[in-house]
């Protein structure tokens, strides 16, 4: 048993490596995708049984939610597209260390001068360039969302002021937040579901029946808590980026 924590690569394209972990995230992407585009062919008043109802039923509910965070339906429906992304891509590439196999299924590769074997089942969460991308994408399109609805020199006032030493340090410190924030974000998930995946190596392999299943229910219940403590961080940030104006 290895457990690594850089992602492994499976093979290369060139000099690109492809690994499991882009790979899983490739396959979230798609899934998703198909889900988003089965649903949208199926809208209707009263929708039918399937995916079509699951997925109104999770957008009503992520809608709700964000409402009670902004209090305002036009606000919400605005910050939707980046909020229900993030969370839907997190939690199921989250929820991927729960597919049998985790670990065991691959294909036998050189790991330090060992051969062992490359798992193909690996969290797209567990990477720490993926976690650093969706951080990346959360702050940055907290900055968009800031300047289309504050302005852009409102916005950038935020950080850079001259009218008095308060305002002028204050506002060091709110650029030096949003860089926190991407090593936070990132970190958290990454280290949540890093650790989360060990674990599940670990007691699978020492005891493969039945013992794994209460840990099996705990990263079930860990992903979408770490998915949903994403989502909601993005939607404040995205709600005081805009709010900053009327502040």
């Amino acid at each position: 048993m290895v457990i690594s924590l850089a992602a492994e690569p499976l093979f290369h394209i060139g000099t690109f490596p492809v690994t499991n972990t882009l790979i899983m995230g490739v396959l979230v992407t798609i899934v998703l995708l198909i889900l988003g585009s089965k649903a949208g062919k199926r809208v209707a008043l009263i929708p039918a049984r399937g995916i079509a109802h699951v997925m109104e039923a999770t957008v009503d509910a992520l809608l709700g939610f964000m409402d009670s965070v902004t209090h305002d339906r036009e606000r919400s429906l605005r910050f939707f597209p980046y909020v229900a992304t993030i969370f839907l891509f997190v939690i199921f590439s989250n929820w991927i260390e729960l597919v049998p196999g985790l670990g065991t299924i691959g294909v036998w590769g050189m790991h330090h001068g060992e051969e062992v074997i490359i798992p193909f089942i690996r969290s797209a969460s567990a990477d720490l360039n993926v976690t650093l991308a969706i951080a990346l994408f959360s702050v940055v399109a907290t900055q968009v969302v800031g300047v289309a609805m504050v302005g852009g020199m409102a916005h950038i006032g935020k950080f850079i002021s001259f009218k008095n030493p308060i305002a002028f340090f204050v506002g060091i410190l709110e650029l030096v937040s949003e860089f926190a924030k991407v090593i936070s974000f990132s970190f958290r998930l990454f280290g949540n579901i890093f650790a989360g995946e060990v674990l599940l190596i670990v007691v699978t392999t020492l005891v493969p029946y039945v013992v794994p299943l209460p840990f099996l229910l705990l990263e079930l219940f860990v992903g979408f808590i770490q998915a949903l403590v994403f989502a909601v961080l993005t939607l404040v940030n995205l709600n005081m980026a805009a709010s900053h104006a009327a502040h």
